[in-house]
């Protein structure tokens, strides 16, 4: 089987319990078809890394809406007011990363790394339960890599072997988040031949991806 699949073969690969990243940042870049897929099919209890949860009346934010995570790992949930009141409830685990540190970690596991030392967050609440280390009299925490069991990224074009080129800002996690993880499924708004792409404009080399989803 090739990597061009169709949306019902989606369906193979996502199970309750599993650790998904999301691509996007306020829904732009996400992969808005691909979330619908997990909707429709009433996946729960997921564990979602994304850099936000959302709106409240948005895909992403409906996964939060419907109950469908136990635990979010993002940088802000302030504009999905459900994953406050989930998480002051006691409903909802949610583990807020700094935005550059969740980019950082996601990247770190991608590249094979242990971990990485950084300075933000020391002296506020994110340095709870971290090691904490002085270096050349700086104080840094160390950060772990964070990965996933899929990745749902969103792509402007993508070839048929799966290399990519996203568009403008729309790329944000999306690159970062399809080297994070075992499974990568990419959402196009093109799918074009193999070759056609220019070599130098590719963005994510099709290595990373594993499913293409041809939504035509």
């Amino acid at each position: 089987m090739g990597k061009v699949i169709n949306p019902e073969e989606v369906k193979d690969y996502l199970a309750d319990e599993q650790t998904i990243m999301v691509g996007g940042f306020m829904e732009c870049g996400a992969p808005l078809k691909l979330i619908d897929i997990l909707l429709a099919e009433g996946i729960k209890d997921l564990t979602l890394i994304a850099n936000d949860t959302g709106f409240t009346d948005g895909k992403f934010g409906s996964l939060i809406v419907e109950k469908r995570a136990r635990k979010v790992i993002a940088s802000h949930i302030g504009l999905n007011k459900e994953t406050g009141l989930q998480m002051n409830k006691g409903e909802l685990e949610v583990e807020l990363v700094p935005q550059g540190t969740l980019a950082e970690r996601i990247r770190s596991y991608g590249a094979g790394l242990g971990g990485f030392y950084t300075p933000t967050g020391v002296g506020t609440v994110v340095e709870k339960g971290k090691n904490k280390k002085e270096i050349n009299g700086k104080e840094y925490l160390l950060e772990l890599p964070l990965g996933a069991d899929i990745a749902l990224i969103k792509a402007w074009q993508v070839d048929q072997t799966g290399n990519i080129i996203y568009s403008k800002s729309a790329r944000n996690f999306n690159q970062v988040m399809a080297a994070a993880a075992d499974i990568v499924i990419v959402e196009a708004e093109e799918i074009v031949p193999t070759g056609e792409l220019d070599p130098n404009q590719i963005m994510t080399p099709g290595i990373f991806v594993d499913y293409i989803v041809d939504f035509s």
